[in-house]
């Protein structure tokens, strides 16, 4: 590798405007340019990428750096182009260019001008390009995202097993990989691969000192996230979700609740995605929402918040992603919902892989829910997790995660301790977690039986406890060292050194109880939800049953007319004091809301400002009309006079479903006319005699009551049916 300018701190102050280089940037740009392959192990916003950029602008030739996705090639490469005057410096070559594209990104790189040439893996394994790049110069190949050469990396992918053998194919130069995510298991998978194992490894501390770390329970979880980024509007941040619907649902709540936000998929076009991505960047939308598979490839310094509204399939994944948060060093909040039903999603998309791929995606999974679960620093665990130790008490940043502001009871563990230990040592090397906390509670599974679980000593030994108190156990004694996993039998417990003195020794050791997320609710989207949350105002709700009595006898209808009970409720939990805020509520709706809003807008907000209350409403969730095609379906084919049994059939509904459906558009304030239907059920007199109680004797809208006033004169259908009309006319 011929250098063309070898100082340094002269070259990165010309091309980068820094006068000085970042942690061991200065010492990994050297071992490069000694033409010796060299490992980086550095955190998301350590500076990575600036150890083969560097190198790159002054060397002769081209630098190869492969790279998985798309965006972060763009972004990278629009990057590099603001050190130069001249576009030509830096190119990608992946499928998303056009023949005369990469016609032009080849007389570049031929002529010398690129220093620079970003492709995917996929593309360097064509022939085609293989062919091409064995007849330039190059200075070096750069393998961006290494970790997913390996299987136990967050992100594997098949074709990053090939590198190798194409890379001695083209050319005979030194190798830089780099990761912000490598466990050890995964470091040595990336050296063994890339034939590198003499490369001199760099690995900076994991260690993200400005982020704050905090996982809750997933429930009411809209409304928390909107909450959540209301605090801190104007502030940048990434949403995580699980599915590309799930992103597209949430970047609508968001929208509708006034909050700046975009989808990011593949499922979406790629001139969509660069659009969404480039206006998150230039600040014209606050929030991406964003699938957990897709990955990002955004690198904005000053995202504030990364919330993960589904919990990420492995540890790395949660790192790296929560990694794209404080990257200027400045403020990042990473909140994360878990629910074990994420958990069971999640395995049950390793169904019909390979065995040891399943084994190994098990594995991570229960790697998250050790760490969703734990009650000691989160700091602490993440860094252990990734071969590090950490000081929880004066360590950088020890302070900022929810386990270290809201400490769980601690209590004595030696006793625990030396059990679960000694349970190990008993069959050591030979069983997961799961396993002890099951044989310690004395549970017959099909494991315990195989293994003559109930033969043993240690069978119910621990009985006394349940098995969710001996997973805590496991896992603080793993983060102190007592016992370690073998990853290569996909996480078997082996009692290390440390342990078996305990055993011998025993001390005092304190156990911190661990969060309980079995209270959750975990439901998709709740579109136009019923209230939760808030508890109910009976004074006020006592003050508006008696404004809303009081309106009707002025207009000669009952109560229920005007707002339903639900309705109410609501109110007094969210205390709308606009017209706006009052259509929010559940079965309100425009029409009501004008015809008889403005007495109770006015009630309340006299209330709020008498009482001193402090309004929760300017984070509550507005909801976006669920299924709002179906909706308009309905209505529109309603307009035609057609059957509804129709209509239920069109929609592959049962025909009380369909009735469910017309009740709630009829509650939001829609109007609806079915005469043509009810004609064909009931004759005239009937239908006044239903319409006549609903006016005059009904004290609520309850259709049993009506059923029972009638004396089964007349079914429940054919009521709900003439509900429906008189609410329609009546309310709206």
């Amino acid at each position: 590798m011929n250098t063309i300018k070898t100082d340094l701190k002269a070259a990165l102050l010309e091309y980068f405007g820094f006068d000085s280089f970042k942690g061991e940037q200065e010492k990994v740009i050297a071992n490069l340019l000694s033409n010796k392959n060299t490992f980086v192990i550095m955190p998301t916003g350590g500076g990575k990428s600036l150890c083969y950029q560097l190198p790159a602008l002054i060397c002769e030739g081209t630098a190869i750096v492969v790279s998985p996705l798309i965006a972060l090639m763009k972004n990278q490469v629009d990057a590099i182009r603001q050190v130069s005057n001249n576009d030509g410096i830096a190119h990608f070559l992946n499928s998303s260019l056009n023949k005369g594209e990469i016609t032009k990104v080849k007389n570049d790189v031929t002529s010398g001008l690129t220093k620079l040439l970003y492709v995917a893996p996929e593309s360097l394994t064509k022939q085609e390009n293989i062919s091409f790049l064995t007849n330039i110069t190059i200075s070096f190949f750069a393998i961006d995202e290494a970790h997913c050469i390996s299987e136990w990396g967050h992100d594997f992918r098949p074709e990053y097993r090939r590198l190798k053998p194409i890379i001695n194919a083209i050319d005979d130069v030194p190798i830089i990989a780099l990761t912000a995510t490598a466990t050890p298991k995964v470091q040595n998978d990336i050296q063994k691969n890339l034939g590198m194992t003499d490369a001199i490894v760099y690995k900076a501390s994991f260690n993200r000192s400005n982020l704050f770390y905090e996982v809750k329970p997933k429930k009411n979880v809209q409304k928390e996230i909107i909450r959540f980024i209301k605090s801190r509007i104007g502030k940048s941040g990434i949403i995580y979700c699980l599915s590309r619907k799930k992103v597209e649902e949430v970047a609508q709540l968001l929208q509708v609740n006034g909050i700046s936000s975009l989808p990011y998929h593949a499922g979406l076009d790629p001139n969509t995605r660069a659009k969404h991505q480039d206006m998150f960047l230039m600040e014209e939308a606050d929030v991406i929402v964003a699938t957990i598979a897709f990955g990002m490839g955004i690198d904005k310094p000053d995202v504030r918040f990364v919330i993960h509204h589904d919990i990420p399939k492995s540890l790395e994944s949660y790192y790296q992603e929560t990694g794209r948060a404080g990257r200027d060093g400045g403020e990042g909040h990473c909140l994360a919902f878990y629910s074990y039903k994420d958990i069971e999603k999640l395995e049950n998309f390793l169904q019909g892989k390979p065995l040891a791929e399943q084994e190994i995606g098990q594995q991570l999974l229960q790697e998250v829910v050790a760490f969703s679960e734990t009650s000691i620093n989160r700091r602490k665990f993440l860094l252990h997790y990734f071969g590090e130790e950490f000081d929880e008490i004066n360590g950088p940043g020890a302070s900022l995660c929810d386990n270290s502001q809201n400490p769980k009871e601690k209590i004595e563990g030696k006793k625990y301790v030396k059990l679960a230990l000694e349970c190990v040592k008993s069959v050591s090397g030979k069983h997961k977690v799961k396993y002890f906390a099951h044989l310690l509670t004395g549970k017959q599974t099909a494991e315990i039986k195989t293994y003559k679980g109930p033969e043993s000593p240690y069978f119910n030994s621990g009985g006394e406890e349940d098995e969710h108190f001996w997973h805590a156990v496991y896992r603080q004694i793993v983060v102190q060292g007592f016992v370690k996993k073998e990853i290569e039998s996909y996480g078997t417990l082996i009692v290390t050194k440390k342990g078996e003195e305990f055993i011998a020794a025993p001390r005092s050791f304190t156990l911190i109880k661990e969060h309980d997320f079995s209270d959750t609710d975990d439901k998709d989207i709740i579109l136009n939800p019923k209230v939760g949350g808030s508890a109910l105002d009976e004074k006020l709700f006592k003050m508006l049953k008696e404004l809303r009595k009081s309106i009707a006898v002025k207009k000669n209808i009952p109560p229920f007319v005007i707002f339903q009970d639900p309705s109410i409720e609501e109110m007094t939990m969210q205390y709308p004091i606009t017209t706006e805020e009052l259509q929010n509520i559940s079965g309100v709706g425009t029409g009501k809301s004008q015809r008889y809003g403005l007495p109770f807008i006015e009630l309340i907000k006299k209330y709020v400002e008498e009482n001193n209350i402090d309004r929760i409403q300017d984070f509550v969730m507005k909801s976006v009309v669920n299924k709002s095609g179906q909706k308009v379906n309905i209505i529109t084919n309603i307009d035609r006079k057609l059957p509804l049994e129709d209509i239920a059939k069109s929609q592959n509904k049962k025909i009380e479903d369909l009735i469910n459906e017309i009740e709630n558009i009829v509650a939001s304030g829609t109007k609806i006319n079915i005469d043509y239907h009810l004609n064909t059920v009931l004759d005239e007199e009937a239908q006044e005699e239903i319409y006549d109680y609903f006016l005059e004797d009904a004290e609520t809208d309850n259709v049993q009551e009506a059923f029972d006033e009638f004396e089964g004169d007349y079914s429940e259908e054919e009521l709900r049916l003439m509900k429906i009309k008189f609410m329609s006319e009546m309310a709206n």
